[in-house]
């Protein structure tokens, strides 16, 4: 249930911003609000805490934020603080940042491997991930498994490539276990 209210508030904001021409510029601010909120554990407490009125979550909001977001996007907390989803914010904006890569052709991947890469190792990933899929631009984020021994997981939205001899090593148990004698 969760996911499906990050996702219909995640489209109202994302199909705002590409009626309005702003998918960049609400990426942006989408991504530094996001970080904000991250980054200020007080204020997550704040607007979370049932017993301030929403009136002082409002003034709060516009306080901090007028004059440094968009109108579209104020109006949005607004919206959320209104409707009592303010829990949801960082599950919503996660869905929004999403939509608006893909809507740009930007692809992002996770890679997760047994040793730290080098950077020329990096770039020959992103280069054959490029040349595999159909986005413009891609943004990997690299993390470092030992379990998986060796070998590498990319995982891009809800595709997973798994390489790993962690995951050779287990099918191959899976087939000996399998032989009857």
């Amino acid at each position: 249930m969760a996911k499906l209210i990050s996702k219909t508030y995640a489209q109202a904001l994302f199909e705002l911003a590409v009626e309005e021409n702003a998918a960049s510029r609400i990426l942006e601010e989408v991504t530094a609000l996001l970080e904000t909120i991250r980054g200020n554990d007080d204020f997550g407490k704040f607007m979370a805490h049932p017993k301030i009125p929403k009136e002082d979550k409002l003034q709060v909001v516009k306080n901090i934020f007028e004059g440094r977001l968009s109108k579209e996007l104020i109006g949005f907390l607004v919206t959320i603080i209104e409707k009592d989803r303010y829990g949801e914010i960082e599950n919503i904006l996660l869905e929004v940042i999403a939509d608006i890569k893909e809507y740009n052709n930007i692809g992002t991947a996770c890679v997760t491997t047994a040793i730290e890469l080098e950077d020329k190792e990096k770039d020959d990933i992103e280069k054959r991930l490029l040349a595999t899929t159909r986005y413009e631009t891609i943004e990997c984020s690299y993390e470092v498994d030992k379990s998986l021994i060796g070998g590498m997981v990319i995982q891009m939205g809800d595709k997973v490539v798994d390489s790993s001899i962690r995951t050779k090593l287990g099918k191959l148990e899976r087939e000996l276990l399998a032989i009857q004698l």
